[in-house]
């Protein structure tokens, strides 16, 4: 009879699990359901409400809902965008069309005006080169600046609703340089101010005897500069392993609204730098490759340069400077390119017609003409594609 009672408790508690996991199979598909619905809702909400959604959650927590859900389905905008858009635009950090006004209107990397060091390479033998400071003609050359950055951010005329914020490297000579650019701001157009150390100088080591790094900088022009690594210092691949994590930092403040005071105003990133470390910061936005940014030339000092987001939600240079200064910069043809359509294509249009520079890989492929088209048709239609982008 025991054994009887043991086989049927057995059962029961069987049973019991099976209509517990029934149960809890359905909350998950309730769970993932509800979940896609409320992050196509915060998507494309005219504030930044997800922060206040109960079901804005670690991904982890997302999880049945992300596993159950293809990245490539669209939904339509309950009253938000008004168009179709990527429910998970805020975690694949594709944003849609749409959405874009989430993103800053501009980021803007700046130079440090002429310093001490720039003048005179001795500087560095007796002074640490975090404490070199600038020069009166560089302070003049920061107040320059800050009058032509206030010019782009506020094109939008006087009464456009605009703010800036701005990320600085903790040297002397790029926080002397912020100094000159703010006194161009009034108070209340700055969101705020960060001293950021990833965005420093590269590390050339510390006391810098001046012909010693004669002779070193003559190697690495040799060697290459990406990959040359300073005795005592740095590379500039390790300065692109900092600027890495830094955009990780940066799309976390801009996806938690850190740096949109409310929804209606145009924000703009200013980001006080060095040369190289700017460079190395456009080489990991732009996916350029190494060679690209072998052909790269240095800012001037307080020179600085406008990502201006584009319609399609990409940001490009093109969108404020021209096609003449990029080549000035060292931009190749295809860089430019890759500028054209960021300027002015969606995001799938540009993924399918630029894709990372696919040509420079697999140069031994060759598409076979459509049906009833010569090469010469093909040659005259990418032509006109790149014409009507200029």
């Amino acid at each position: 009879m025991s054994g009887v009672l043991d086989s049927n408790s057995s059962l029961l508690r069987k049973s019991a699990s099976g209509a517990e996991a029934r149960e809890t199979s359905l909350q998950l598909d309730q769970s993932a359901r509800g979940g896609k619905e409320e992050l196509a809702r915060v998507c494309c909400s005219p504030s930044p409400t997800h922060l206040l959604s109960p079901l804005y959650k670690p991904a982890r927590a997302l999880a049945p809902a992300m596993l159950s859900f293809s990245p490539r389905e669209t939904v339509a905008s309950p009253g938000g965008c008004g168009k179709e858009s990527c429910p998970f635009c805020e975690m694949s950090r594709q944003h849609a069309a749409g959405c874009a006004r989430r993103l800053p209107k501009r980021i803007i990397l700046v130079r440090h005006g002429e310093s001490q060091g720039n003048l005179d390479m001795s500087a560095y033998s007796t002074t640490p080169d975090y404490r070199i400071p600038l020069t009166p003609r560089g302070v003049e050359q920061a107040r320059a600046a800050g009058r032509g950055i206030l010019d782009v951010v506020s094109s939008g005329g006087p009464d456009a609703n605009w703010k800036v914020y701005f990320y600085v490297s903790p040297y002397e000579r790029t926080r002397a340089t912020l100094r000159g650019i703010g006194a161009a701001f009034p108070r209340d157009r700055v969101i705020g101010a960060r001293e950021e150390c990833r965005v420093r100088e590269q590390d050339f080591g510390n006391f810098q005897v001046e012909e010693r790094m004669r002779a070193i900088k003559e190697t690495r022009e040799r060697f290459g500069r990406f990959f040359f690594r300073f005795p005592e210092g740095e590379s500039a691949a390790d300065v692109f392993d900092r600027v890495a994590s830094f955009l990780e930092s940066l799309w976390r403040d801009i996806d938690n609204g850190r740096l949109d005071p409310s929804t209606n105003c145009e924000t703009n990133l200013v980001i006080v730098s060095h040369g190289l470390t700017s460079r190395v910061f456009m080489m990991k936005w732009f996916k350029w490759t190494v060679e690209q940014f072998e052909r790269l030339n240095n800012f001037e000092n307080c020179e600085f340069r406008v990502m201006q987001l584009g319609p399609g939600g990409e940001y490009s240079l093109l969108m404020h400077h021209t096609k003449e200064e990029l080549e000035e910069w060292g931009l190749s043809p295809e860089m430019i390119t890759d500028q054209q359509w960021r300027a002015s294509a969606n995001r799938r249009s540009w993924s399918e017609e630029c894709s990372s520079f696919i040509a420079t890989f697999f140069d031994n492929w060759v598409d076979p003409p459509e049906e009833g088209e010569g090469d010469g048709d093909r040659q005259e239609q990418d032509d006109g594609k790149i014409k009507s982008l200029e």
